[in-house]
């Protein structure tokens, strides 16, 4: 039996393990997939250049087909530039894509080219999306949305996250393997 006090912040479940809860909610001005009755939702913090973000990025879509309009995705930025050298800018860019509405899309694109995310990627990627060119150049050039990346990796600090992917599972956190199965054995 644990004798860790609960708070807010901690689920007992009842196997004398904690998890962690999301302190921050859904946001209006998070990225979000899905509809909010969706039986799962799943919140990641993660990083267009980690390899373990790219993996569920592939189980994301599993779930998306398998309960077709019953999962919410949210997408928080959480680069680790330290060792992925080209994550914040491709955040940047997801979020220049998002100003022009299509933020999914690049995000996608995104996490299907792990391995070209320089400028130059992200401007073809632009083009390919039919962005307005200069616009996303500029944004690019001008760092427009580096607080707002960085803000979203603040959030995750203060919900614990250290790592990537930093995944919430309907509200708890979400330590195990990241497959489908895994997954749905939270539901």
């Amino acid at each position: 039996m644990s004798t860790r006090p609960q708070d807010e912040s901690t689920l007992e479940t009842g196997d004398g393990l904690s998890l962690s809860r999301l302190l921050l909610p859904i946001q209006p001005d998070d990225h979000i997939q899905g509809s909010a009755g969706a039986r799962l939702t799943l919140v990641e913090y993660g990083d267009y250049e980690c390899p373990a973000c790219g993996a569920l990025f592939l189980t994301i879509r599993q779930l998306h087909r398998q309960l077709a309009g019953d999962v919410r995705i949210v997408y928080r930025h959480y680069p680790f530039s330290g060792r992925h050298p080209h994550a914040q800018l491709a955040a940047e860019a997801a979020e220049a894509a998002g100003a022009q509405g299509k933020f999914w899309e690049m995000h996608d694109l995104l996490f299907e080219h792990q391995g070209a995310l320089e400028q130059k990627h992200l401007i073809a990627y632009a083009q390919q999306l039919a962005l307005e060119k200069d616009t996303f150049r500029k944004a690019l050039k001008d760092r427009t949305f580096e607080q707002r990346v960085r803000e979203d990796f603040k959030r995750g600090v203060a919900n614990g996250v250290y790592g990537t992917p930093g995944l919430f599972v309907n509200g708890v956190r979400h330590d195990g393997a990241l497959d489908v199965q895994s997954i749905l054995g939270r539901l």
